[in-house]
């Protein structure tokens, strides 16, 4: 903790700060939210919205006079440079893994003077993936997992979403493909899926609903194991998505369940 409080109207250009911050016991210096961002409930009921994912309003953040904007991934490249030309001090965190994702839980709790909390809450979510890892070494069998996270062009997991796989007990047919931090590393062909064969499907088109129908009227999906035996998922991006507290403390428990 330094002498003077740090950071004390913050703008969250994406979910996980928000989650973070509300966890932390710090969410009074939050004075805006992403559109996007629907945990925990309470914020977007309580937290004026500022922005969307790739786009928001510089001037409507600016009026917020916050002291800190905190953001996620390349995507928002362009808005944190319009955000920092207008003056405004801007932190872009880029988490691709479980790791990272902790990592940047210590790390938002240090920007508030909260990082004893911070790493409490990290050793915490460490703790709840360390149990998942111990059940599913006990699994007799662990069902290959095909993930989409986009349909056009066909998008395969990322990196901590391949890793929530493995460590539920499922074996993700893409993990190869799943360090790519880019989107466009991660595009594949659909028919490789009719190839790999997988057990279960998990699908979670960010923005949008996963439709099943259209999915399974693909070529040579009828055949799917995963597709005969019904094992097609549709999981909420809000929980799978976001690469913050939520993918473990409710994604992880899904998977779980799915998996099992």
């Amino acid at each position: 903790m330094t002498s003077r409080d740090p950071n004390q109207r913050i703008v969250c250009l994406t979910e996980e700060p928000t989650e973070i911050l509300y966890l932390l016991g710090q969410q009074h210096r939050i004075v805006g939210i992403s559109a996007y961002t629907v945990r925990p409930p309470e914020a977007p009921r309580d937290k004026p919205k500022v922005s969307a994912f790739i786009d928001g309003s510089v001037a409507k953040i600016k009026r917020l006079q916050p002291d800190l904007v905190i953001g996620f991934s390349d995507i928002q490249a362009k808005l944190a440079s319009d955000l920092i030309a207008a003056g405004l001090q801007v932190v872009i965190f880029n988490q691709r893994s479980l790791d990272e994702i902790l990592d940047v839980v210590v790390s938002v709790g240090r920007l508030v003077g909260a990082e004893q909390d911070a790493q409490e809450l990290a050793a915490k979510l460490q703790a709840d993936l360390d149990r998942a890892r111990t059940r599913s070494a006990a699994l007799a069998s662990r069902p290959r997992v095909y993930f989409e996270e986009w349909p056009d062009p066909t998008i395969t997991g990322i990196r901590w979403v391949s890793e929530l796989i493995e460590i539920a007990g499922g074996q993700d047919i893409f993990a190869d493909l799943s360090r790519g931090e880019l989107a466009s590393e991660r595009i594949i062909d659909p028919q490789i899926v009719v190839e790999r064969e997988p057990d279960i499907v998990l699908a979670s088109w960010c923005g949008k609903p996963f439709d099943r129908t259209a999915f399974e009227a693909r070529p040579g999906y009828h055949a799917l194991p995963a597709v005969r035996a019904g094992r097609v998922y549709e999981l909420d991006p809000a929980i799978i998505l976001q690469p913050g507290p939520a993918a473990v403390l409710a994604g992880l428990p899904e998977l779980q369940r799915l998996l099992g």
